[in-house]
């Protein structure tokens, strides 16, 4: 096992890991929508789900993966509503549509719009 660290996303905000690597696999943290160079929060939730999607490419790349690679994703929603517009986005991450869970939660870390976390191939 083997953790994956990258400035290219946003540091930990919490007791856990960017990443890791096991077993020929990449196990990402959920990532929500910080800009690792400044840490700013960007507005809406097309420029939340950017963010998300480029902070966990990030995180895949690290680990010598890729968004092709991706075999499973888990998205989280502060509102449901956005679901079409987050759809949109998402797919020109993760042209190869991997299987996913998307879900409404109540609130998340810093009042974020969307989160976003993947299982990948090495």
């Amino acid at each position: 096992m083997k953790t994956i660290q990258t400035t290219q996303a946003p540091g930990a905000i919490g007791p856990y890991s960017q990443g890791y690597k096991a077993n020929g696999f990449i196990f990402t943290s959920g990532q929500i929508a910080i800009a690792p160079e400044t840490g700013e929060i960007a507005e809406g939730i097309a420029a939340q789900t950017v963010q998300c999607c480029k902070n966990v490419g990030a995180i895949l790349e690290a680990g010598g993966s890729g968004y092709e690679k991706v075999i499973k994703t888990t998205c989280f929603l502060a509102n449901m509503d956005d679901f079409s517009t987050f759809n949109e986005i998402y797919a020109k991450y993760f042209t190869s549509k991997p299987a996913r869970s998307c879900v409404a939660v109540k609130e998340l870390p810093k009042g974020v719009l969307c989160e976003v976390e993947a299982i990948a191939l090495q």
